[in-house]
């Protein structure tokens, strides 16, 4: 008879529905999902889109995942120029979700795109091989963010701003002239990137992630937006908050301590993810292999980035795990570069509350040992 008396009482108070009370939370990649999971510890773990080693250059989601956005309470992602597959589920399914962009988030402290695959441009000599100078590489910040997805134009790497202003010289690249400042602003053109012109991003690097404070400004502004949503765990959010603030200081001044010895040693990076890393530490990338990682950069492209390490005396090229590696040893063989591994997503990493910690850790310790 209690059990019965318990069970109608559970019904009429909704007691049997707290633990389902929880909301429902969906994050896009893993270091992001990381920093939201270490917020929510406790309560209930965050659904993750891209698990495993999957990147979100080209994702295409599952029925599942998208039936857990239309019924998601909170959606966290980065901002198109890094998940392309989300810009239409957010207009078209997430009616009711609290959605927070991170390149949108208030305290995110975001940095300009570099352009094109050099940005070694300060008190370095380029001799003829640059020519056309470090700010005309590869068709200004935005066409860097998109690529042009074409291999045949990896040989016309040097139209940048001020170039379109100026134009090219040559008669065989007048069909080109509108990949300058206009290009920048209004994107590519083609219909896979349509969608990213709306979000005025374009010239800013979306790899934020990176960044202790901009982690530290994801925990803050998710645990403000899940406090609202589901204000009974509001205190565990903020002392779980508080803990996940700790951890990232303290973390940031032992890789500032790890880094201290390879600040000036230059390397190349097989695309440009790690521009909030290097600018938190102090360290000195000179250039990437590839613009665009979902495209393969053509045989001129190759013989430069070879010049590129043999002129500075690059002492590093990193390959990432996502990426086909004989590349990085096509351009490092024969020059003395050692050749590492770094991975701005985590792909082996099990997802959780420490993901982007042990991210941070394997990015600092790859460096160190490999530029030693």
């Amino acid at each position: 008879m209690y059990r019965i008396l318990l069970a109608i009482l559970m019904v009429l108070f909704g007691w049997g529905t707290m633990a389902a009370a929880a909301p429902k939370v969906v994050v896009t990649i893993k270091p992001v999902h990381s920093l939201v999971a270490g917020v929510m510890e406790g309560v209930v773990e965050p659904q993750l889109l891209l698990e495993g080693a999957a990147t979100p250059h080209g994702y295409s989601m599952k029925p599942s995942q998208v039936r857990a956005l239309s019924n998601a309470d909170l959606v966290v992602w980065v901002g198109p120029s890094i998940e392309g597959f989300m810009v239409k589920p957010v207009k078209s399914l997430l009616k009711d979700a609290k959605v927070v962009e991170l390149m949108e988030t208030p305290g995110v402290k975001l940095l300009p795109a570099r352009e094109g695959g050099a940005w070694e441009g300060h008190g370095h000599d380029h001799g003829d091989h640059d020519d056309h100078g470090d700010k005309h590489d590869d068709h200004g910040d935005k066409h860097v963010e998109k690529g042009h997805g074409h291999d045949d134009h990896d040989d016309h790497d040097d139209h940048g701003d001020k170039h379109a202003e100026k134009g090219h010289g040559h008669d065989d690249h007048d069909d080109h002239d509108d990949h300058g400042d206009k290009h920048a602003e209004k994107g590519h053109g083609h219909d896979d990137h349509d969608d990213h012109d709306d979000h005025g991003e374009g010239h800013m690097d979306a790899h934020l992630w990176l960044s202790p404070e901009n982690a530290a400004a994801v925990v803050l502004q998710v645990t403000t937006e899940l406090s609202g949503i589901d204000p009974k765990n509001a205190k565990r959010y903020q002392d779980n908050s508080a803990r996940m603030l700790q951890k990232i200081a303290a973390l940031e001044k032992e890789l500032h301590k790890k880094l201290v010895s390879v600040k000036g040693r230059p390397y190349l990076v097989f695309h440009d993810a790690y521009q909030y890393f290097e600018k938190t530490f102090g360290l000195n990338a000179v250039g990437s292999i590839t613009v665009d990682p979902e495209r393969k950069p053509g045989a001129k492209r190759l013989r430069e980035v070879r010049q590129k390490i043999q002129q500075l005396k690059v002492q590093a090229v990193f390959a990432e795990p996502q990426f086909e590696p004989s590349l990085v040893r096509t351009v490092a063989e024969g020059t003395g570069a050692r050749i590492g591994e770094l991975d701005p997503l985590g792909a082996d990493i099990p997802a959780g509350a420490g993901a982007w910690f042990t991210l941070m850790e394997r990015l600092a310790n790859a460096l160190a040992v490999t530029l030693k």
